[in-house]
């Protein structure tokens, strides 16, 4: 079995479809395109897509079993990033007002930070693994990694990018302060819940 062009375009709806909805990523680019504009944010998603792109290739070759076989890493792994979501939540709740003057109340995620969160968000490993056992022939494994990888990125961007445009798009109704608080709040929560997964999901 090679990678036809039939179970490319499958792939690129499982692409799509898994990057688009909801999940750690998108909730943190629908706060920053509220909190700092589409512009400010690009930074942030282009690193969650070459950080995926560099997540999908390590589980491709290997980085998966290695986890098979010293489940203690995944298990702090999973920690890790509990503690960072819970960080990121944090900074989300404590964004300062809508404005693209006032710098002085917090900044984006940047690009290596959105691509190193890749690595312990619990999202991004169910979508690298289920693109790789699912949708990458063994009949030429190398170059099919490369390439799956790469045209999960491509998909994603656009996917992930489409959160922080709404983002935006919501600034001027939630510029009056309280509405902001109330977002940012309920964006935190939200990000802290899904945290539910990585936990019940050993």
């Amino acid at each position: 079995m090679s990678l036809s062009l039939d179970l490319l375009l499958a792939f690129a709806l499982f692409a799509f479809v898994t990057s688009v909805t909801p999940g750690p990523n998108n909730m943190m680019l629908l706060a920053s395109g509220v909190n700092f504009g589409f512009g400010r944010t690009i930074p942030h998603m282009l690193g969650i897509s070459v950080g995926f792109f560099l997540l999908v290739l390590g589980v491709g070759f290997g980085l998966g079993s290695a986890f098979k076989a010293w489940p203690l890493l995944y298990t702090i792994l999973r920690y890790v990033g509990a503690a960072y979501l819970l960080y990121l939540a944090w900074k989300i709740a404590t964004s300062g007002p809508a404005s693209d003057s006032d710098k002085s109340r917090g900044e984006p995620l940047g690009f290596f930070g959105a691509a190193l969160f890749q690595w312990v968000n619990p999202k991004a490993w169910i979508m690298a693994i289920g693109a790789i056992t699912t949708y990458t022939p063994m009949q030429g494994y190398f170059t099919n990694v490369v390439v799956i990888s790469a045209v999960f990125a491509l998909i994603n961007l656009p996917s992930v990018g489409i959160w922080a445009g709404f983002g935006s798009l919501l600034r001027n109704v939630l510029r009056h302060p309280l509405r902001l608080r109330v977002f940012n709040g309920v964006m935190a929560f939200l990000l802290v819940a899904s945290l539910y997964p990585l936990f019940v999901n050993h």
